[in-house]
This record gives C-alpha cells, sequence and structure tokens, in this order.
C-alpha cells in the first residue's frame, strides 16, 4: 500500500509545497495537486517536481471541459518530463456549477467524453497524430465548424519522457466508476467509507473489471482520509475538523437533484441525513449542516485515536481494495505521523 496526501493549501500554494520535501523524505509516495476554481495545478506540479526526487505529483483533479485533448497532452507530457517520469493524470468531470458556471463550457456527455480524452493522450503519448472523429473532432473541418479548414492531423512535436502515464477518474456515478475499472489506471473516490464502499460501487466496479482490457494493469484505487495518533479525547475530537469538509460536499458541492456527494451519502444509508444537510447548507445554515454528518461515517472515513486503532483503520481501508491511502495529517509534525503510518503499511 502505498501512502499519499492532497496538497492543502489556502492562498498561498509555495507555504504547502515547502512540506512537500520534507513528507518525501518522511516516506510519502504520491502528493495529489487539486485545482476545482482556484490556481492551476498544472503550475504548482511543476514547481513541486523541482522541489522534489522521488514522490509521484498527480493531478487530483483536471476537468475533462476546459482544456482540449491536445492539450492536456501538452500539459501531462510537459509535467512527466520535468519531474523525471513521476506524472500522474486525474481527470475528472466536475460538476455544472464549476463547468458552465466558471469555464462557460456546456456540462454534456461527461462519460464518453472522458473517454475520449483518455484514449487521446494515450496515443498522443505514444506520438501517434491525434485523429478523432467523435465529440472530438481531429483534425476540424468545415463541416466541423472550421473557419479556414487547413487543420492537419499532428502528433506532438517533442518526445514524452514515457510513452504512457497513469491516468486516474475521479468518479462517484456508478457509470463514472464502472468506466474508471474498464479504462483507467485508477479511481479516485472521495468520502469514502471503507465498510460501505461495497453498498454503493461493487457492482460499478465488478461491471467495469469484466471488460478491462487484458493491457492494463489492476486498478489502483485512491481513498483515505485524516489521520491523528493518540490516546487522549482531544484527539478524538479532531474528527470534528472534517465536519466542514463533508458538509460542504454533501451539501453545497452542487445543486439538489445534481449533487453526487449527496447521493453517494444516501446510498451509504444516511439519505434523511444527507436530504436534511442539504436543506441546511443551501439555506446558508453551514454549523447545522455539520453537526448532522453522522459520526460514524466521520470515523470510519478517518484515521483518528490510539495507534491500535488507526492501524485497523489502515486494514479497513486495505481490505476495501484501497492500494493507496490518502493522507491528511492532523499533528504538529506531519512528517513524523506520515513516517509512522509508512512503517505499519510496510
Amino acid at each position: 500500500m502505498k501512502l499519499s496526501m492532497p496538497l492543502m493549501y489556502s492562498g498561498n500554494p509555495r507555504d504547502a509545497a515547502d512540506q512537500v520535501s520534507q513528507l518525501e523524505k518522511a516516506g510519502l509516495d504520491t502528493v495529489w495537486v487539486a485545482e476545482a476554481y482556484g490556481f492551476d495545478s498544472p503550475t504548482l506540479m511543476g514547481y513541486l517536481a523541482a522541489k522534489t526526487e522521488t514522490i509521484e505529483i498527480g493531478a487530483a483533479i483536471l476537468n475533462i471541459y476546459s482544456r482540449t485533448p491536445g492539450a492536456l497532452l501538452q500539459t501531462v507530457a510537459g509535467l512527466d518530463n520535468v519531474s523525471g517520469g513521476r506524472a500522474i493524470l486525474g481527470l475528472g468531470a466536475s460538476g455544472p456549477q464549476v463547468i458552465e458556471g466558471f469555464h462557460g463550457v456546456p456540462y454534456s456527455k461527461p462519460l464518453a467524453r472522458t473517454a475520449e480524452v483518455i484514449d487521446l493522450v494515450r496515443r498522443g503519448l505514444k506520438r501517434e497524430k491525434l485523429e478523432s472523429d467523435g465529440i472530438f473532432k481531429l483534425p476540424l473541418s468545415k463541416d466541423d465548424g472550421a473557419v479556414t479548414g487547413l487543420g492537419k492531423a499532428l502528433k506532438i512535436l517533442t518526445h514524452p519522457e514515457r510513452d504512457a502515464v497513469p491516468i486516474y477518474i475521479a468518479g462517484l456515478g456508478p457509470k463514472s466508476v464502472e468506466q474508471a475499472a474498464e479504462i483507467a489506471d485508477g479511481w479516485i473516490p472521495h468520502l469514502f467509507h471503507p465498510e460501505k464502499a461495497h453498498l454503493v460501487w461493487s457492482d460499478a466496479l465488478e461491471a467495469g473489471a469484466a471488460k478491462r482490457s487484458s493491457s492494463l494493469a489492476p486498478l489502483e484505487i485512491t481513498a483515505g482520509g485524516m489521520v491523528a495518533i493518540g490516546e487522549g479525547p482531544e484527539t478524538k475530537a479532531l474528527l470534528d475538523f472534517a465536519r466542514p469538509v463533508f458538509a460542504l460536499y454533501v451539501g453545497g458541492m452542487g445543486a439538489k437533484g445534481k449533487n453526487f456527494y449527496n447521493d453517494v451519502a444516501a446510498a451509504y444509508g444516511y439519505e434523511a441525513e444527507a436530504a436534511e444537510i442539504q436543506d441546511l447548507y443551501l439555506a446558508g445554515k453551514k454549523k447545522e449542516a455539520e453537526a448532522l454528518i453522522p459520526t460514524d461515517w466521520l470515523e470510519a472515513a478517518n484515521l483518528v485515536g490510539p495507534a491500535s486503532y488507526v492501524r485497523e483503520r489502515i486494514e479497513a481501508f486495505r481490505e476495501a481494495g484501497v492500494t493507496n491511502l490518502s493522507l491528511t495529517p492532523a499533528s504538529e509534525d506531519p512528517a513524523a505521523t506520515i513516517a509512522q503510518v509508512k512503517a505499519w503499511v510496510s
């Protein structure tokens, strides 16, 4: 089992990036860089490449709408080069509020678009010409809206560091998860409950795996949560710091009927709580929404408590199929926490 961490920053990514080299020395295998509608992740990933030596640097995630397949190909090839072959391309559909609101692009056909992007990026890394007659028309003809009709099929000008870079899909819906299990190198779920994950995704994972090409390695799964090791009640109280994040996603990350995280909460068995959390959050009552996040979900999705309990949670994630345990240390010495967990998983 590998160890990874989502890079946490609030306003100044450089401060957070300075911690990564210390975590690398402590045994961290992968760092994930988010984008959403903040700073772009490739800029920070390039900065991390210059400050580290061995750690994998993953985008979690780049959306499939705001960059063309050609631009995504250029980005991941460039990042893989400057990192010496340590890049991971995490892709996802994001959501309508970000895609249509921030980027001004129609939120349509996310599954088909994801499949085409992955196919084009993979072929592009092998320096094949980018040609497509699906959602993406490459080269673009006058019939498809070209102004000049002079477009030609091109292959990437430079030689990529590797002819294949791991591509992960961040998905929650059954069709998206099935797609990840069929065509991706890895899957990134969120708010993962190890003991209840099978209730939501086992059918989708099995259906995708049945169609998976033998040329692909087994699917990697990245999931986890906050980690804090300690005996006292003050350690257990740290779980409350996760409440705002859970409430944000379950209650506020999307509109009614279009919140994938709310759907997952309901599928876990928290249907009544999920509905009330969303109502409160969208009404601006965030604290009330946070208070309704089920404590047993917080306990299961995070690794907070005595060493023996944290080790039990590690095994629960492992038994649920997680191959890369994503941790957010909540301690005065994050590197020491990562080193301790690394010793356990090794």
